[in-house]
């Protein structure tokens, strides 16, 4: 990766969480571009720059609008860039192509961060190279309310990226990426990026997929009958998967793996409220956000879906992961709309 002070960086897939990074890298005086299949979303920011919102609703910190570089897909074949540092922000289920696509300008010592939910390392490395990837860890949120318009919906504060190395080292480059990162939020490393990954990921599927199903956030619906047993035995599964092959698990509300695989609802319900803390008024996760543009979410391929494949391998079974994935597709397409009622159909822990 070349010297700090001539880096050119991309942010591929601008959206709610890779748009803040793009305006705020550019902001701090980064050369940046921002790449982008959507055509009213580049032509927004070409004219008018980046809208960006910063805090919760309830504790707004501000608005940005920044000017920044703004491309189509099909201009980089005429540009013919050489990119230093590709921010991929994409959905799991536009990474296979958005890496082919980005491979040819990306230097021959750059790296590509995956600023994703799942695991998206396993099916980038063996097209980039493992030396050329570097994950990281999401613990904050995002939107793209409208074209050149997005929601960066916790404070500057806030603890938002933790990068890692495939391997576990700490690098040169590894510390240099935190040092970039971090004129965009707050950023950390881990040596334990695959147990990091897993972990969040066991949030996003014991919550994520039901919120969606039930129209709520995960913390309005602890004392919804039928919600709890079905999150908690989710988030045991996943916890078990996990473990089973070999992953470091992190702590997830502050409840060590060991005791999440025995844990109570009632003991589930008080990390679901604690974690809450914080939170914006009238944010939505990621899956909620995809589901109201008509868009698929990742819940089957990526998220509870990836619980059940990964637990054939481990030998585990995944019982309520797997409905969840069977069941979530009808609202996709539309067939059921979000209601409590939904978690109904969800098999019983």
């Amino acid at each position: 990766m070349s010297g700090s002070d001539a880096r050119s960086i991309a942010v591929l897939a601008p959206g709610g969480i890779g748009a803040p990074i793009g305006g705020l890298l550019t902001r701090a005086g980064h050369d940046v571009v921002l790449i982008d299949q959507w055509t009213e979303h580049v032509e927004a920011m070409r004219s008018a720059g980046l809208r960006i919102e910063i805090g919760t609703r309830q504790a707004p910190e501000g608005e940005l609008v920044v000017p920044v570089r703004a491309y189509h897909l099909y201009e980089l074949a005429s540009l013919r860039p050489s990119f230093d540092v590709v921010f991929l922000s994409a959905k799991s289920y536009d990474t296979a192509w958005l890496v082919e696509l980005i491979r040819p300008y990306l230097a021959p010592d750059g790296v590509l961060v995956a600023v994703q939910n799942s695991l998206n390392e396993e099916w980038i490395a063996p097209v980039l190279g493992a030396e050329r990837v570097v994950g990281c860890v999401l613990t904050g949120g995002g939107e793209l309310l409208e074209p050149g318009h997005v929601w960066r919906n916790r404070s500057l504060d806030h603890p938002y990226y933790t990068l890692g190395e495939l391997d576990g080292q700490v690098t040169p480059r590894l510390a240099e990426l935190v040092e970039l990162l971090s004129d965009a939020g707050r950023t950390r490393t881990t040596t334990n990026l695959l147990g990091s990954k897993w972990t969040k990921l066991v949030h996003n599927a014991m919550g994520s997929a039901l919120s969606a199903l039930a129209g709520k956030r995960i913390w309005e619906l602890v004392d919804t009958p039928g919600f709890l047993p079905r999150c908690t035995a989710s988030a045991r599964e996943a916890m078990q998967v996990g473990v089973t092959l070999g992953y470091t698990m992190e702590p997830l509300f502050g409840m060590p793996a060991d005791r999440w695989l025995g844990s109570t609802d009632a003991a589930v319900a008080e990390l679901i409220r604690a974690a809450s803390s914080g939170a914006s008024e009238g944010s939505t996760n990621m899956v909620q956000q995809e589901i109201a543009r008509g868009r698929p979410s990742e819940v089957t391929g990526f998220l509870n879906g990836l619980v059940v494949r990964k637990g054939v391998e481990a030998g585990v079974p995944t019982p309520i992961n797997r409905s969840i994935t069977e069941v979530f597709p009808r609202l996709e397409i539309g067939e059921i709309s979000p209601d409590v009622a939904n978690l109904g159909l969800v098999a019983a822990a």
